[in-house]
């Protein structure tokens, strides 16, 4: 991990954005709570907390909320909501059901996972915004095994930093889901705003092992400040099949997302 660690640092620590945009450095960073506005917006957008897999430092607002949907490979659906209870602190539950579309029943639901998430650095020009949380929630079950064949992202540390030009964001971070095995992740991306209408994301997630990685890749469309929805691609390049007969492979995700204030 140690190659992995040196990366980690220089990427949070990469050049911000150059006196060339003027101002724009002077911009707050995605997600604090004086900020409404995706990185390089201009304000218009309210911050991502996550990008596909992989969460950002960003968190809801006091009062805010968020319904995240997403549909995957055979059927799958999970569903998010999220709740800005205390001044950079976040709460949420997810449902994650097999099954749930198409003829290939019966249906099968799992039982519900917690989110929790505190920012506890908002960071500046030269410091990356810092947060913390716990994601217990798995992809792919493996009913026979009683886990998921992509584990639960656990207890996590991630940062995040505008770097290079206005809307383009590094965010990286390390996990560890499970403390039987103690066995530490990381996990890094890049998203670039394009004019509030789409975001462009890349992101290597679950580094412990080049065979168990996964590097994902999608587009995030904004059709309104509130409401945007995410074409994605996930573990590209798997191969095989899980114990449970599942293929491994690259597979292919739609996700809706509605975020608003009470």
């Amino acid at each position: 991990m140690k190659p992995f660690l040196a990366l980690l640092v220089a990427v949070l620590l990469a050049s911000p954005v150059s006196a060339q945009y003027g101002s724009d450095r002077d911009a707050p960073v995605e997600g604090a709570p004086s900020d409404l506005g995706d990185g390089g917006s201009g304000g218009l957008l309210l911050p991502d907390t996550t990008l596909i897999d992989m969460p950002t430092s960003a968190v809801l607002d006091l009062g805010g909320f968020a319904s995240r949907s997403r549909f995957f490979a055979q059927g799958g659906f999970v569903d998010w909501l999220g709740f800005g209870v205390y001044p950079r602190v976040n709460l949420g539950v997810s449902a994650y059901i097999d099954k749930l579309i198409g003829n290939n029943g019966p249906v099968q639901l799992t039982r519900p996972e917690l989110q929790v998430k505190m920012r506890f650095f908002d960071g500046d020009r030269y410091i990356p915004a810092f947060a913390v949380g716990f994601d217990g929630q798995g992809w792919l079950y493996n009913r026979p095994r009683k886990r998921y064949d992509h584990k639960q992202r656990g207890v996590y540390l991630v940062g995040t930093q505008e770097i290079g030009i206005p809307g383009l964001q590094a965010h990286a971070g390390m996990n560890i889901s499970d403390f039987d095995s103690n066995s530490v992740f990381g996990m890094m991306g890049l998203s670039l705003n394009l004019r509030d209408k789409m975001k462009l994301m890349v992101e290597w997630d679950a580094v412990n092992n080049i065979f168990d990685s996964r590097f994902n890749t999608g587009l995030r469309f904004y059709l309104t400040p509130y409401f945007n929805f995410d074409f994605a691609v996930r573990a590209i390049g798997h191969g095989g099949t899980y114990s449970n007969g599942t293929p491994r492979e690259a597979e292919r995700i739609v996700q809706f997302k509605y975020v608003g204030n009470f």
